[in-house]
């Protein structure tokens, strides 16, 4: 059995252990607060870009560009995919990294000739640890998604698909849905269906009818860059509220465990104190007994 001393010691670390935990907690807790605020600020733009998007559709039905499958419907693409992935750059977030692991995994088994670009400094020590090739690894951190970075990572995207190095392209990213349920999703990024830039709107009137220069097909190329960077920021920002979440979540439970190990350290060393006083009591007694003894047999 433990002497009082180590288990005084073993409290001390978990206490200490959980002071970290705890700190962990609440970093995570702001951090999260603050990119969803920042997210919150960009998402009127963008929704605001898709309606103008569906309103070209709406001008146009017939209007051909390179983002979206033909009207006819959609067609077998079999040449090389691209994917982004995007993970945390360390752990200490339970499953949030392997979750975004797995589906890419799945996407590699059913479509072998698939081009990585990662987001993140776990998901490049996973690949390159496993021989698994990386197209191009972004080395800035993904603890600080900004627009800017989202632009980055669309054009280069985009400026493979332009050249007809990449078939389709696809982003693996962890959707946070909300504060309770987060999921690790695969989206196909371009080609788009037209589908997803349908209206229920009824038949534009005079006032909505729009005249497009250079050409319908330009502008529609040039805002579907846009669309497309802001939805990479958006998974971006996405994966980062997730990741913090997830990190909340693993530290509460680092806590809740704490509590219960110190729970049971502490009754353990009162035991351990108690037999430590029993004893004492015990060899005090036993030797006043003994000195009693003495003491009659002494006496005349």
């Amino acid at each position: 059995m433990a002497s009082t001393k180590e288990i005084k010691n073993r409290i001390a670390s978990v206490k200490d252990t959980q002071k970290i935990t705890n700190a962990m907690y609440l970093i995570a807790s702001t951090k999260m607060r603050r990119a969803k605020s920042e997210l919150d600020q960009t998402r009127p733009y963008f929704s605001a870009l898709q309606g103008e998007i569906k309103r070209i559709f709406r001008t146009s039905e017939d209007v051909e560009s390179r983002y979206f499958y033909p009207k006819t419907g959609e067609q077998p693409l079999n040449g090389t995919y691209g994917c982004l992935v995007i993970t945390a750059d360390k752990g200490l977030a339970g499953a949030y990294n392997q979750n975004v692991i797995k589906e890419v995994q799945k996407l590699l088994q059913d479509h072998a000739d698939t081009k990585l670009f990662v987001v993140g400094e776990y998901g490049r020590q996973f690949f390159a640890q496993h021989h698994i090739p990386i197209e191009r690894s972004f080395l800035y951190t993904a603890q600080n998604p900004t627009m800017q970075r989202a632009r980055e990572i669309g054009d280069h995207l985009l400026d493979l698909y332009d050249l007809g190095e990449l078939e389709k392209i696809y982003i693996v990213y962890t959707d946070f849905q909300n504060g309770l349920n987060t999921e690790a999703k695969t989206t196909r990024l371009v080609p788009f269906h037209r589908a997803q830039f349908t209206s229920s709107a009824k038949q534009e009137t005079a006032s909505d009818q729009f005249e497009f220069r250079p050409s319908i097909v330009t502008v529609l190329n040039n805002m579907m860059r846009s669309y497309i960077t802001g939805f990479i920021y958006s998974a971006l920002v996405d994966s980062f509220c997730s990741e913090q979440n997830a990190r909340m979540t693993a530290m509460n439970s680092a806590n809740q465990n704490a509590e219960k190990i110190l729970s049971d350290l502490s009754v353990q060393y009162n035991r351990v104190r108690q037999a430590a006083i029993t004893s004492e009591i015990t060899e005090v007694s036993a030797g006043a007994k003994a000195l009693k003894r003495k003491r009659t047999k002494e006496a005349p």
